[in-house]
């Protein structure tokens, strides 16, 4: 499996991948499970969160450029809530 790809991107990069016209999703502090159909890119524009698979455990917040490979199952723990620009595929 895959792991989680934390990283940061500059303004250019972000820019270039279009990220500003990405859907928002956002949530409140809470834990719950999620499996990911379908390659997920997103970047975190506000919150603290974890997500916990069996062989990763990675934290991010508000800068970070976030990739979840596709088949991934996981638990997030929404520290504080989050802000996210996010698009599948």
């Amino acid at each position: 499996m895959e792991k989680i790809l934390v990283k940061k991107l500059n303004a250019q990069e972000l820019k270039a991948l279009g990220v500003e016209k990405w859907g928002i999703w956002t949530c409140e502090p809470k834990t719950f499970d999620y499996h990911y159909d379908d390659k997920e890119s997103c970047q975190i524009l506000e919150g603290k969160v974890t997500v916990k698979t069996p062989d990763q455990e990675v934290s991010f917040g508000p800068g970070d450029f976030v990739v979840f490979p596709k088949g991934l199952s996981c638990t997030w723990k929404v520290f504080e809530a989050v802000k996210k620009h996010y698009k599948f595929g």
